[in-house]
């Protein structure tokens, strides 16, 4: 890694069905981000957390899509100025690392990276995150960010949620094990890449992430690499907004990351997302962030 790292935080909660989320960025800083971040690359600066209205002082259901999108206004706010620093942040050639808050905050990341680059997408995650307003059974936004950045049904028509560029054969998904019935069936009609925990379990962690990250390289001039935190087993990070039995262990987790690192395709943002400390056990989740950030940005044993 030989370009500096830029911090932003979004304490938000905006498209999560659970609280606490919004405190995530607070507890991966304070189990020591700066310094792992700082080991591997030198330069590092945490430019604060982005200014967030409280999801209790808002009205989720004012607008027409909010019975379906709760919070939708919010999130477009918060989106419009992340994609502003995100990409500033890539115009300065540093990397941009955003701490979520829940999973909607990618979509303010991915359009931020998209706007001076064609990029591609790689989405270590337990979901799909594809639903749109139409497909959604809980009307939570963190489980739409990829819809939207690829314009789906509804977000065809909302030019601020959408990564310009992104190619759905430059994305891939990477170890899903929850999927709603309409979501299923929308991975399966589109070009995207997507491998379930099964695909793990049968070809190892190493095969499918590689080969992840060949699909979503395949033209393009950076990527975008976004990890929840529930990707893995709750045994190895329990404190997560929708925790999942049966995900990748603390090893998949790190080999996973550090491929991300050996790729010639560079890295052109990173997230990590979905830390609840209400949810964790000594910030136990926090702490794990905090070594795949390092893993991600080129740290290794020997």
């Amino acid at each position: 890694m030989d370009r500096p790292v830029r911090i932003l935080g979004v304490p938000t909660d905006y498209g999560a069905n659970r609280r606490g989320v919004d405190m995530g960025p607070s507890a991966i800083r304070y189990a020591g981000l700066a310094d792992a971040v700082e080991r591997v690359c030198g330069d590092c600066l945490d430019e604060g957390d982005m200014s967030v209205v409280r999801a209790e002082s808002t009205d989720p259901d004012r607008a027409p899509l909010d019975d379906r999108a709760k919070f939708l206004a919010e999130v477009e706010d918060v989106s419009g100025r992340l994609a502003d620093d995100v990409a500033a942040a890539c115009t300065a050639d540093a990397l941009p690392l955003v701490l979520g808050g829940d999973h909607s905050v990618a979509i303010g990341t991915m359009a931020g990276a998209a706007r001076d680059a064609d990029i591609g997408v790689v989405w270590f995650d337990a979901h799909g995150d594809f639903n749109t307003p139409s497909t959604t059974p809980s009307g939570n936004v963190h489980g739409m960010p990829l819809a939207a950045a690829l314009g789906r049904d509804e977000f065809a028509e909302m030019p601020w949620a959408q990564a310009a560029g992104l190619a759905p054969e430059r994305v891939a998904i990477v170890g899903l094990r929850n999927l709603d019935p309409a979501e299923r069936e929308a991975i399966h009609d589109s070009p995207v890449t997507a491998y379930s925990i099964s695909d793990i379990d049968d070809r190892g962690i190493v095969a499918v992430v590689e080969e992840a990250l060949s699909a979503a390289s395949e033209g393009a001039e950076g990527l975008h690499v976004s990890l929840d935190l529930d990707w893995l087993d709750p045994d190895e990070a329990p404190g997560v907004g929708t925790p999942e039995r049966g995900g990748v262990t603390y090893r998949e987790a790190h080999a996973a990351l550090e491929r991300v690192a050996a790729m010639e395709t560079p890295t052109r943002s990173l997230e990590v997302v979905e830390v609840n400390p209400i949810l964790d056990r000594h910030n136990r989740t926090a702490e794990l962030a905090c070594e795949l950030v390092a893993s991600a940005l080129g740290e290794t044993v020997l």
